[in-house]
């Protein structure tokens, strides 16, 4: 692994290779993700409390890396997987060559605390290691949000142009989307390009950083000397706690609540205890993929219920009798003619039997078997609860319709999933939530029950306060389009055409 590094420079043996420094990056980069996964199962359970810190990830992870890795930088002098893989970073000298092999070997505990990340250099580090990464996923979540959608809709359908008399956030947002979809794609191939130059700078030893950004404030990646795990082991002496001053009031400065003890013992211990969290939490998650992708968990379930003897399962009580709208018409003729047999007066009392128990139960009538068909009930549009009117809505697929869109009638176009589970063409979901489709506009302008449409209007033209049809006027005030709304059900949609997920087949 170290044979290209140490082909070029193999005196040096404090600077790492490329593939440690990859593998470190590699490792950073699965940190947030994992991190996401949990908390996503976490909300699962409880999302009210939960749903809030998810939706704000991002914000909130990266303030808890800002405070892990300026302490990783400050004690260890690298950042938090760096340390995990000893390495360290420090600051370049500003001579020729930015090397001083002699003074290293002579004096390396003097040379230690002179190329030490400084406070100033430990906030630089900060914006390259914590600010950078939270930026480039932002940016990348709002380009895939609004370039796909812009790209498919198509330039007939562009919600991208500022009004007339646009307010300052309408600016921003319309500046924002243009930035995204003209400017920013240069700007990500141009930093992945930089990227992969100065890798292949480091692989051949043309240069001493492994990133442009590490260039621009002057810092370099090192391995970790004698010097510096000896620095390490000072730092990480229990401080004791200062006697209290003569004349001070007491009180339990031995508490782990206070707020020196706090902070120079409770808060250091517990952020360096992640160095060992971090290889137990790696381990934990190769074990549990390893669980799920191997056969052995499957077997050893089927061993375990091998040997047990389920009985079959038992029913309280079982209907012996139909019920009185699903009797037949050969039980009622046979009813009619054992009657027929007894020609016994319904109001009179036999005396040879003994007379009936009384009961105070509903009396049961005889049932008799419908002569013709039930006919079903048109479907009713649903209710809004807030405006008190019906909403337009499509009919539910059925299985012979089940791959075409139930808007538009035609086989699906890039699959699209609102928040109830329906599937339809990006294009016509998209246009149905923002209000604008075109069989919405149809049935608001009494346009109703055109080719293809799947519904005939007049079944829910008794819904109209006039139930004419034809006389010219619009349904405005009547109905509401489904704006906002799943096209289906009815219900709202979260957050709008943003709470539409793509679907990969």
């Amino acid at each position: 692994m170290e044979f290209m590094s140490n082909l070029q420079h193999g005196l040096d043996e404090q600077k790492p290779s490329l593939f440690e420094l990859l593998s470190e990056q590699q490792l950073a980069g699965l940190i947030p993700p994992s991190l996401r996964y949990l908390l996503a199962v976490a909300t699962h359970r409880r999302p009210r409390y939960l749903l809030r810190v998810l939706n704000s990830f991002d914000e909130l992870y990266a303030l808890l890396m800002l405070a892990v890795e300026r302490h990783y930088l400050q004690t260890y002098g690298g950042g938090f997987t760096e340390n995990f893989y000893g390495l360290k970073r420090e600051r370049v000298l500003r001579i020729k060559g930015g090397e001083a092999p002699r003074a290293a070997r002579a004096a390396p505990t003097l040379m230690r605390e002179t190329l030490r990340l400084k406070e100033r250099d430990v906030w630089k580090n900060l914006a390259i290691m914590v600010g950078l990464p939270y930026l480039k996923r932002k940016l990348d979540e709002s380009y895939d949000i609004h370039v796909p959608q812009a790209s498919i809709l198509g330039p007939q359908y562009n919600r991208n142009v500022m009004p007339p008399n646009a307010t300052i956030r309408e600016r921003v947002i319309y500046y924002y989307k243009w930035f995204l979809r003209n400017i920013y794609p240069s700007i990500n191939a141009a930093y992945y390009f930089s990227l992969l130059a100065f890798n292949l700078a480091y692989l051949f030893d043309s240069t001493k950083y492994f990133s442009p950004f590490l260039w621009l404030i002057g810092t370099r990646i090192r391995r970790m000397g004698q010097a510096d795990y000896r620095a390490i082991a000072l730092a990480e002496q229990t401080p004791s706690i200062p006697p209290a001053r003569p004349g001070s009031r007491p009180g339990p400065t031995n508490s782990i609540w206070h707020p020196t003890t706090f902070t120079t013992m409770v808060y250091p211990r517990l952020l360096s205890s992640l160095r060992l969290l971090l290889p137990t939490s790696i381990f934990a998650l190769k074990f549990l993929e390893w669980w799920h992708a191997s056969d052995f968990a499957r077997q050893l379930s089927r061993k375990a219920t091998e040997g047990l003897d389920l009985p079959p399962p038992i029913l309280s009580r079982m209907p012996t009798k139909k019920p009185p709208h699903y009797a037949s018409a050969d039980s009622d003729t046979s009813q009619d003619q054992s009657q027929l047999s007894n020609p016994t007066p319904t109001n009179t009392v036999s005396l040879s039997a003994p007379p009936p128990p009384q009961s105070t139960s509903t009396p049961s009538y005889p049932s008799y078997a419908p002569t013709t068909s039930v006919q079903p009930r048109k479907p009713t549009p649903p209710i809004s609860s807030t405006t008190h009117l019906p909403i337009l809505t499509v009919p539910p697929p059925t299985p012979q319709t089940s791959s075409l869109c139930p808007i538009c009638l035609n086989p699906i176009q890039t699959p699209t999933s609102a928040q109830t589970g329906y599937v339809f063409c990006y294009t016509c979901i998209f246009k149905w939530v923002d209000g604008v489709h075109e069989r919405q506009d149809a049935f608001m302008a009494h346009r109703g029950g055109e080719e293809r449409w799947g519904e005939d209007s007049d079944d829910f033209e008794s819904m109209d306060e006039e139930g004419e049809m034809g006389n010219g006027q619009g349904r405005e005030g009547k109905w509401e389009n489904g704006k906002g709304r799943c096209a289906i059900t009815g219900r709202r949609v979260l957050g709008g055409t943003e709470g539409l997920r793509r679907v990969m087949i």
